[in-house]
């Protein structure tokens, strides 16, 4: 600052440094202080500690301290001094809901202020115009702003200000222009030691990746950013409300959810911007609705509202008002005042250049539809309609969504199949650049409006098999091709071989009977470092996968029946494949059917132990009524030959063997019409060998192991310490036949962390995505091996589903807990039919068949199921 003496110079860079190294700054002011020095010493020294206390601490206590830098300043009598902290009092006082006192306080300083501080005055005010979403103004002070402090060679502003022009043109959607702006102030930041403002800078390339649609690249940055953030041991609100926003775009909203939660939880503890805890309350609701909790979202939304309007931040208050009728909405909700609401908020948002303006409007029209008023949904839906041909994947999806229901609200069919394929399309080129399962499976659920619409026309006017090619169009859609095989990144291998470790040592200590939180803790934290990294991958594929083709299915069945079963509004379909053509018949109620299933499960796992004899006739009475519900009038038509089921994702836990007219069939499972077709073409390895794995703890040892290795000479036997992980997988890669005697868990909280017991810890889903080529038949002598979660639109993640993709083309597996010493003579007889040159169906139909006629032996046998078509 142009009066500030040379002997000060070392007290100025004291501002600087607060960004540079935040702990370190604050030490130093507060012994300044400490030292007595001069109004303008002390001016700055407050300052610091106040810009610490805004930005890391408590924004009562930075409040205090920018008064007491602002009277200094002015008992120092320095124009620019006290312009200076007049711009950083503005900062805190918008931050703290006091928008009126914040302006004013900026204009004192820009009129106080000249030259070189009155430029980084305006870059500061652009920055509370970005905060209050006028980015208008924003774009004017920093264009006021830029020229000075590039003339004045300020390396350190002029990136400052660059990098809060691309946010702004990243909430007006120009990307490009954000994208060039953060290329040319990350160049600038390079040249400087600003710590603080380097992890801003990679936080926002994030931000700008999301934007382009790259889900994975972001999510590196976001955590490459929060890693910087913590080496300087400062907070990073602002990164997770922009994580919230990334991980409810790849369908991860509970996710999004507790990442608000808790930083909202860290805000009001140590007294933190209010501004930024509106805008997590926000992200909050978003995140809320999406997960389908419409209360919660109403709640949070409407304390953001309130919080917003108190701060008088209209861009970030509209916002908050389309979550909060969105909620009301999906809370059962619908009036004509809601649509004049949403209307009203469509139109301001599309004032504001807004993004979501057509999310606003296809809210609007989709309401007055509901409300039987087809002018006004149609003026709604055409507005919106117009964001299908531009944009960003999610605004594409809207557009297409408003054309299909506008399609519907005229009666035309084809205007509805047309709009949803189109929509769908865009959700598969998006799809296919996430790398991982994980992700792929829960984008889908943007598209389940879309494929719900096209699968209720195709009911009404289609007939059987078109219904059957919209019900695969977005079913299972994750198996339709491989996952990105994770690179060889050290940081991930390290934290699996740890994750092992830790799981190991916390189950033999719950066995022992100690005390396990800090363990459970530690591998809490090393399962969001493996999460984390594994959703980084990008995707590889070209396309989207095989396209689904009926023809090809019909031919490739021959004497086969496949029953499809999609559900329409609630009611299940069952759609009968074979002998050339496809018939449908109408089943019972979903809801019903996934009671009945839970009832059946539940009896099972009863049925595992001795004793319970009296639940197989419930058990049974159970299977009778699934059958009504799941197979209805097709049973007849079933013929003599093998079945394949296609279930919905809600029904993957149904024990089919059960069913009366499934009992003594060659059953097998499969999660889609599409991927049974691709087990039923995949080869097996030329030169593929038998593998057998005999995990530790199970109650027979693994009984079968040793007498299986006597049937197959060539078999490679892993047991004891041989039975580690890295070895197991070694040796996996490539099989022909595997067979895994192990404890099975699932994790239905996070399902790729489902695993199979081995020598040195946990064998886990991430572990099987790292094989080039997974064994080409694999037998999971386990309990709950074949449990799924249902995620996305109708996608499964677990164990089964993992494998599909990766050139395995049969599985057989369990649904519930089984008896160990049941599924010995099961597995024994298993593979002998295999050694006859049965399939997997057949050889477990005959290994059924063949068990005691007990109900340990019976509930074991419906437990297991043949997934795939090997």
């Amino acid at each position: 600052m142009r009066d500030v003496t040379a002997g000060s110079e070392s007290v100025i860079e004291l501002l600087p440094m607060v960004f540079a190294d935040p702990g370190e700054a604050r030490a130093r002011a507060e012994h300044l202080l400490g030292d007595g020095p001069s109004p303008l010493h002390a001016s700055v020294a407050h300052q610091v500690l106040g810009i610490w206390q805004r930005d890391f601490g408590d924004l009562r206590i930075a409040l205090r301290h920018l008064r007491r830098a602002r009277d200094l300043a002015a008992r120092a009598e320095s124009a620019d001094r006290e312009a200076d902290v007049l711009a950083t009092l503005g900062v805190a006082l918008v931050h703290a809901g006091r928008t009126r006192q914040g302006l004013a306080s900026f204009e004192r300083g820009v009129a106080r202020g000249s030259g070189h501080t009155r430029a980084r005055v305006l870059y500061r005010r652009a920055y509370v115009w970005w905060v209050l979403g006028r980015h208008r103004e924003a774009l004017e002070d920093v264009r006021r702003a830029l020229p000075v402090l590039r003339q004045a060679a300020d390396g350190i502003w002029t990136a400052r200000a660059l990098t809060l022009r691309a946010t702004v043109h990243l909430a007006l959607g120009a990307v490009d222009r954000a994208v060039a702006d953060f290329t040319a102030a990350e160049r600038l930041w390079d040249t400087t030691g600003q710590e603080h403002d380097k992890a801003d800078a990679v936080e926002s390339r994030g931000l700008a990746a999301f934007r382009s649609g790259d889900v994975p690249a972001a999510l590196r940055l976001l955590d490459e950013a929060e890693e910087r953030y913590a080496k300087l041991g400062t907070p990073a609100y602002n990164l997770s409300i922009r994580r919230c926003e990334v991980l409810m775009a790849a369908g991860l909203a509970p996710e999004a959810l507790a990442e608000a939660d808790a930083a909202i939880s860290v805000l009001d503890r140590i007294g933190g911007q209010s501004t930024r805890k509106a805008e997590l309350l926000l992200a909050a609701a978003r995140a809320a609705r999406s997960a389908g909790d419409a209360h919660t979202a109403v709640a949070r939304a409407a304390v953001a509202v309130r919080l917003f309007a108190a701060q008088r931040r209209t861009w970030w208050e509209t916002h908050a008002r389309l979550v909060l009728i969105e909620a009301r909405v999906a809370a059962g909700r619908g009036s004509g005042r809601l649509v004049a609401d949403a209307a009203a908020v469509a139109e301001k948002l599309a004032s504001f250049g807004s993004p979501a303006a057509p999310e606003a409007a296809l809210l609007a029209g989709r309401i007055a539809l509901a409300l039987g008023w087809t002018a006004d949904a149609e003026r709604h839906l055409a507005v919106a309609a117009r964001s299908r041909h531009g944009g960003p994947p999610p605004a594409r999806v809207t557009g297409w969504a408003a054309q299909a229901l506008r399609a519907r609200a005229a009666g035309s069919r084809r205007g509805v199949l047309e709009a949803c394929r189109r929509g769908l399309a865009v959700l598969d080129d998006h799809r296919m650049t996430l790398g991982a399962s994980e992700l792929r499976a829960h984008a889908t659920a943007q598209g389940a409006e879309l494929a719900a619409l096209a699968q209720e026309v195709s009911l009404a006017e289609g007939g059987p098999r078109r219904l059957l090619v919209w019900s695969e169009r977005w079913r299972a859609t994750v198996l339709s091709a491989p996952p990105t095989r994770p690179p060889e990144d050290p940081a991930l291998l390290s934290g699996l071989t740890a994750y092992r470790e830790i799981a190991a040592r916390a189950e033999a200590a719950r066995m022992e009977g100690r005390p396990v939180p800090a363990l459970e803790r530690e591998q809490r934290r090393l399962e969001r470092e493996i999460r984390s990294r594994t959703r980084h991958t990008g995707g590889a594929a070209a396309d989207a996968g095989d396209r689904f083709d009926a023809g090809r299915l019909l031919d490739r069945l021959g004497a086969a029946r496949l029953v499809e079963l999609a559900v329409v509004d609630g009611r299940v379909h069952v759609l009968l494949c074979g002998r050339g053509k496809v018939r449908r018949f109408t089943g019972g109620l979903l809801a019903e059917a996934v009671a009945e299933a839970e009832h059946v499960q539940a009896g099972l796992r009863r049925l595992a132990h001795p004793g319970a004899e009296a639940r197989l006739p419930v058990v049974e009475a159970a299977g009778r009524r699934l059958q009504e519900l799941l197979l209805a009038g097709a049973v007849p038509h079933l013929g003599s030959g093998p079945v394949v089921i296609v279930p919905p994702g809600a029904l993957h836990r149904v024990p089919w063997a059960l069913l009366p007219a499934l009992r003594e069939r060659v059953l097998s499972v499969s999660p889609s019409a599409g991927s049974w077709l691709r087990a039923r073409e995949t080869a097996p390895p030329p030169d593929g060998r038998p593998v057998l794995v005999r995990g530790p703890g199970l109650a027979t040892g693994g009984a079968e192991v040793p007498e299986l290795a006597g049937r197959y000479a060539t078999a490679t036997v892993l047991e004891g310490d041989d039975a580690q992980v890295p070895r197991v997988l070694a040796e996996l890669d490539g099989a022909d036949l595997a067979h895994l005697a192990a404890h099975g868990t699932f994790r239905a909280d996070s399902p790729l962390f489902s695993a199979l017991r081995m020598a040195d810890g946990p064998l886990i889903v991430h572990d099987f995505e790292r094989l080039a080529r997974s064994p080409y038949r694999i037998i999971l002598s386990s309990c709950d091996t074949a449990r799924l979660a249902s995620v996305g639109a109708d996608e499964l993640l677990g164990l089964v589903t993992a494998l599909l993709p990766l050139g395995t083309a049969g599985v057989v597996a369990s649904s519930a807990p089984v008896n160990d010493a049941a599924v010995v003579p099961l597995m024994l007889a298993l593979h002998k039919g295999l050694d006859a040159g049965l399939c997997l169906a057949e050889a477990l139909r005959d290994a059924r068949a063949a068990l005691p006629g007990d109900a340990v032996h019976q509930a074991t046998g419906w437990a297991f199921a043949a997934f795939g078509a090997a």
